[in-house]
């Protein structure tokens, strides 16, 4: 038995999200079928994150198990081939010890949050970005993602859905930026809650659109309450791009 780790890029929006479900197409169905074609064998894929339906990937973490004697590269090549026409892609295709796990060795994951403000219908960005039309002010935006960064009690920003066994959490980084008519949400930590960086997105789109004052988002925070949320910003927008583990740069 080998495990290997994988690397995935994904566009989301067929997709009921990365975990596989029973009421819809899933990345890790997508995967296993193409696995199991491979190989013969039944196989799990074990992912760093378990992002939501329309949600897309850069550089999502996994790994497999594999009885049969198979190269990486090879492997590579195989899946990539056995996953059209889904839009899913193995960037990158390594042995890892027995013990690396791709969700439970992870020790940061980051996402980034694309909002195209602009007035004009997305074409190429349709499903791939949240427009919106309104003036936002990033910088306003930054400022007031900062009374985000450290621990707290993100019970404001938490799914009702979500399963984690606790609300606190530690954002290690959040930024905001724009790049001409794009705004950039980039957050870091360890993990998140589920629609944590969602809920945060939509609290700072309140503060660029000037709906909010910048002290709202810090007030929301406090309130540890699912009812202080100002907004909660549309999963097309969001981006899992790396997942971080010991040893690696």
């Amino acid at each position: 038995m080998t495990r290997f780790a994988l690397t995935l890029e994904y566009d989301g929006t067929p997709f009921f999200g990365l975990q596989r479900q029973a009421t819809g197409p899933s990345v890790q169905q997508a995967v296993e079928e193409a696995a199991a074609r491979v190989t013969g064998e039944t196989v799990t894929l074990r992912a760093a994150g378990r992002t939501d339906t329309g949600v897309h990937a850069l550089a999502m973490r996994a790994h497999l198990d594999i009885v049969k004697a198979i190269e990486p590269f090879r492997l590579m090549e195989a899946l990539n081939a056995h996953l059209r026409p889904n839009p899913v892609a193995v960037l990158a295709c390594e042995v890892v010890a027995d013990d690396w796990h791709a969700r439970f060795s992870c020790i940061g994951r980051a996402y980034e949050y694309r909002i195209a403000n602009r007035r004009a219908p997305l074409t190429l960005e349709a499903n791939r970005a949240w427009q919106v039309p309104q003036p936002l002010d990033a910088e306003a935006m930054h400022e007031a993602a900062q009374a985000l960064v450290g621990t707290h009690d993100f019970t404001t920003f938490r799914s009702v859905q979500c399963q984690a066994a606790s609300p606190v959490k530690t954002l290690d980084q959040i930024s905001v930026r724009r790049e001409q008519e794009h705004v950039i949400v980039a957050a870091a930590a360890r993990s998140f809650l589920h629609h944590q960086v969602r809920s945060m997105v939509g609290c700072l789109a309140l503060v660029g659109m000037g709906r909010w004052r910048i002290g709202q988002v810090a007030e929301a925070l406090e309130a540890r309450d699912r009812q202080a949320l100002g907004l909660n910003a549309p999963p097309h927008g969001l981006y899992f791009m790396r997942a971080v583990y010991p040893g690696e740069g």
